[in-house]
């Protein structure tokens, strides 16, 4: 059988803000390297990957795909992350698995969590927020509610739950704007950050749907 009709191996990469991570999910397995290093993104990226695939006696080309957080988030470190994956990928011939950057911290709390629902909004500068809000079932995130838009913090669609959770960045920074909108969360998770290992979680899933791209 294939790797999409069983186990999906792969490995993932997010800088999508501060936090640099790779996490390799292969055998079944998930491993991570994670440091929070603003501006050094480059300078860790690759040696990352090099060390969970030798660690775990992997060749890239022996994966069945890559993943990276795709945003919305920082321009500069989407942009170094989406070179080096299309830079590996297309090395080894590998399909690329695009995640949700929102989805893949919603995911992080879901796992970490009892959490029926996550409202995410990370910091867009200029006043706005990037948002979006996901249903979660067993530890995981398994719906949207609010699709991802960017917009000022008091203009975030209202979820439409009884009781949720908050995460992201732009709960720090206009988290009185957004409770005044959208009522107060059972927690808030304002200085969680995205994981790599999350981002191959939902990666996984999505490659057995037929998400990857060239």
């Amino acid at each position: 059988m294939s790797g999409r009709q069983t186990r999906v191996n792969l490995l993932a990469i997010d800088t999508t803000e501060a936090g640099c991570s790779a996490a390799l999910l292969a055998d079944g397995g998930l491993t991570e390297r994670f440091e929070h290093a603003p501006r050094r993104h480059s300078e860790l990226l690759l040696p990352m990957m090099d060390e969970l695939l030798g660690e775990a006696g992997v060749a890239l080309t022996e994966l069945d795909a890559l993943a990276f957080a795709r945003g919305p988030g920082s321009f500069t470190g989407i942009r170094i992350a989406t070179a080096v994956v299309q830079g590996a990928a297309f090395g080894a011939g590998l399909p690329v698995v695009p995640v949700s950057s929102l989805q893949a911290l919603a995911q992080g709390v879901a796992r970490t969590t009892d959490a029926s629902a996550v409202c995410v909004a990370l910091d867009a500068r200029m006043h706005e927020v990037y948002y979006a809000a996901y249903r979660c079932t067993d530890h995981r995130v398994d719906g949207v509610i609010v699709e991802e838009r960017v917009c000022p913090p008091d203009a975030v669609p209202v979820p439409d739950v009884p009781a949720w959770h908050a995460a992201g960045s732009g709960w720090r920074a206009y988290g009185d704007r957004l409770a005044s909108r959208c009522g107060d969360p059972v927690a808030i998770h304002a200085d969680r950050q995205i994981r790599a290992g999350d981002v191959a979680l939902l990666a996984a899933r999505l490659y057995r749907s037929g998400a990857g791209v060239s």
